[in-house]
């Protein structure tokens, strides 16, 4: 065997049939190609089985459903919306609202209300928050002024200097989403 530069590769068989007079060769696919084809087939496995076996994955439907409330949560979050009882009850229906609210709920409350909100009926030295029966006052605005300027002559802090106005009305919103609104 001789290594003589002028020498040409050896030329891929061609296939035996033509069309248009277009012979094709008998050529391998590439390797890039035939990674990319079985990793697109793995991840179809992979996703189908994810969404529509194991339904593990949000449907489009719950995707859509927390975009909305997300929405919905910054409109009632504007600084320019008045914090009457109405916007505080729809606070207490968002779920990011909510979430928000039982986060702060539980850093700086749970010591008094307990994890329930049942306060003095499981051992807590507040007052319970999941009964009708409200101390100083029977609707939202009420409450909300409870937490933000507190009951000093009860023991109860003033927070909204503490935690701020968005945080204070979240935390309202949480304990409201443990109520029914009255007709």
């Amino acid at each position: 065997m001789t290594n003589e530069p002028n020498s040409t590769p050896p030329e891929d068989a061609l296939r035996e049939h033509s069309f248009d007079g277009i012979q094709e060769y008998d050529k391998r696919l590439p390797n890039w190609w035939l990674f990319t084809l079985y990793a697109t087939i793995i991840f179809w496995v992979g996703y189908w089985f994810y969404y529509q076996r194991a339904h593990i994955g949000l449907t489009d439907i719950a995707v859509l459903q927390q975009e909305l409330a997300r929405i919905e949560a910054a409109k009632l979050a504007d600084p320019a919306n008045q914090l009457d009882d109405a916007t505080l009850w729809k606070m207490s229906r968002n779920a990011v609202f909510v979430d928000a609210g039982r986060s702060t709920f539980t850093t700086t409350c749970v010591s008094c209300h307990k994890e329930s909100l049942r306060g003095v009926d499981e051992g807590g030295i507040g007052a319970n928050l999941t009964d009708n029966v409200w101390i100083h006052g029977s609707k939202p605005t009420d409450l909300l002024k409870v937490v933000d300027k507190g009951v000093l002559a009860k023991g109860m802090p003033a927070w909204g200097p503490i935690i701020g106005a968005k945080k204070t009305s979240e935390m309202v919103a949480y304990v409201l989403s443990h109520h029914q609104e009255p007709k």
